[in-house]
């Protein structure tokens, strides 16, 4: 543990002696290929702009090129079609502020199908959004997400679910690592990053292994050792991604997941910014 924990101290120690990301979220980022795929407005305080800019800053800090914006100020589990529409276009502010460094994923409610749609249509097909997002409305494996991932399908996009295996049991509608499996074995030519990895992440990862569809993401959970080591033992690093679901969590512990695990140089860039780019690079390339 001690060897670790000096091993995550240095990589943090390589990336803060980088040029700090300018206050301003106009300014261009460090020369860095990190991208944080799982980032909240929520944990901070102050305006949408402001909250961006807050973040950025620290991000810059520890080399993170680009944020992945998802849900706005306040956490609704089962958002209305009002509240989607308002969530959403507190993200797209976000992105509307800080367009070379901030992305963003439509939030959607399987329980709201139209409006979930909609939602879809005005914040990728039309908008500059490059994903869907789901959180605990309604467990993922239930048939009415089908729709919502047909559509994501055809916009090319991946959807990122929120996915616990908590032990004292989930809350109710909240999606666990096998509900992911179940969704996307239905749904192959779907790509679904799997948000915190069940946070019990050893069972989360073997319940995930043999859907290859399926991404595993490290953020959520303590920054303990082995965590990485074995998402990438378990799914090969193709199929890891790096998140850490700030400003709820620092970007720092999530990122000493990564540094601390012994893995080759090549692995390292797959799990901290290669693998995101590659699931978001057709949406990308539509919206150049």
């Amino acid at each position: 543990m001690l060897i670790r924990t000096a091993q995550a101290a240095a990589g943090l120690a390589a990336a803060c002696r980088l040029r700090e990301a300018p206050a301003t979220a106009s300014e261009a980022p460090p020369d860095q290929a990190i991208w944080d795929a799982h980032v909240h407005l929520t944990g901070v305080a102050g305006s949408v702009e402001q909250r961006v800019d807050g973040l950025l800053k620290i991000a810059g800090r520890v080399g993170i090129e680009r944020l992945v914006f998802c849900m706005g100020t306040s956490f609704v589990p089962d958002p209305s079609p009002e509240e989607l529409r308002k969530q959403n276009d507190e993200v797209l502010r976000a992105i509307a502020h800080a367009p070379n460094r901030v992305l963003g994923m439509v939030y959607v409610n399987p329980k709201q199908t139209q409006a979930s749609l909609d939602e879809m249509e005005r914040c990728v097909r039309s908008g500059p959004m490059v994903g869907v997002k789901l959180w605990i409305a309604m467990e993922c494996s239930r048939p009415e997400l089908d729709p919502i991932v047909r559509r994501a399908v055809e916009l090319k996009v991946p959807l990122l679910q929120h996915a616990y295996d908590r032990t004292a049991g989930n809350m109710p509608g909240e999606s666990s690592c096998g509900d992911v499996a179940i969704l996307a074995a239905r749904h192959p030519d779907a790509s679904f990053i799997c948000a915190h990895t069940g946070n019990d992440w050893e069972r989360g990862i073997r319940t995930i292994r043999t859907v290859n569809n399926v991404w595993s993401e490290v953020c959520g959970s303590d920054p303990t050792g082995g965590f990485v080591e074995m998402a990438v033992r378990e799914l090969g690093a193709e199929r890891v991604i790096y998140g850490s679901d700030a400003g709820g969590r620092s970007f720092a512990s999530q990122l000493a997941k990564v540094y601390s695990a012994d893995l080759p140089e090549g692995a390292q860039r797959l799990i901290l910014g290669d693998n995101i780019r590659r699931l978001l690079s057709p949406a990308l390339a539509e919206k150049a």
